[in-house]
């Protein structure tokens, strides 16, 4: 279980000055002295294209290490964490839904989710069905992947996402494809998620928002 994140002075390498100059950045995540992230609550990371909003998902998803700086979750470093314990930390304290969704599309909606269900057998069929049907995804979930629209693909990512036990969830533009209708189902569907089990959600985005209510801004 992870209770709380932390930067500590974090910075992507490519950000960095020259060696008398400051570093190439104006943000309130990077490069601050301390910046936490503690369960249950909502974060929603604004920024522009290129800032690294997706570099943060991945630098705390243990997915990519160049960056200056340290990130902690519940006070220990994690660049002292092997496979094995990142391994257990992503099948039941970190849930992540990149940019690109990662999807097979040769797959159908249903398989691709049920892919990562078999991990922790965390719901059973009837509910993920049940799920795609609550965000119109009904007729869709025996379709292979690759035969969605994109926004149909990002929702079935979104519910692959949470198919899993987690404490922190990051969305990295959860919302980019959706129309407000869709995006307003996603956002309580993830309140409801995040709630139920305490968690916290750090949703980042260049513009469209994931339409939850009460959240924290931080701009990078």
């Amino acid at each position: 279980m992870i209770g709380e994140i932390t930067l500590r002075g974090v910075l992507p390498r490519v950000f960095r000055g020259g060696e008398n100059e400051p570093p190439v950045c104006r943000s309130e995540v990077w490069a601050v002295p301390e910046l936490t992230f503690a369960r249950p609550s909502a974060w929603l990371v604004e920024a522009e294209s290129g800032a690294g909003k997706s570099s943060l998902c991945a630098f705390i998803y243990g997915a990519r290490e160049d960056y200056d700086g340290a990130i902690l979750f519940d006070g220990e470093d994690i660049r002292g964490y092997g496979i094995e314990r990142w391994c257990r930390l992503r099948t039941h304290a970190l849930a992540y839904l990149p940019q690109d969704m990662r999807l097979f599309p040769e797959l159908t909606a249903v398989e691709n989710i049920m892919i990562k269900n078999r991990l922790t057998d965390f719901r059973s069929e009837a509910e993920i069905r049940s799920q795609l049907a609550g965000l119109g995804l009904a007729a869709k979930a025996d379709i292979r992947a690759g035969l969605l629209s994109v926004g149909q693909q990002q929702r079935v990512a979104i519910l692959r996402a949470l198919c899993q036990p987690f404490d922190f969830l990051l969305v990295d533009e959860p919302v980019s494809h959706l129309d407000p209708r869709n995006n307003a189902a996603v956002a309580e569907l993830i309140t409801s998620e995040a709630e139920t089990r305490g968690a916290a959600v750090i949703a980042t985005s260049v513009g469209v928002k994931l339409a939850v209510k009460d959240y924290n801004t931080l701009h990078l």
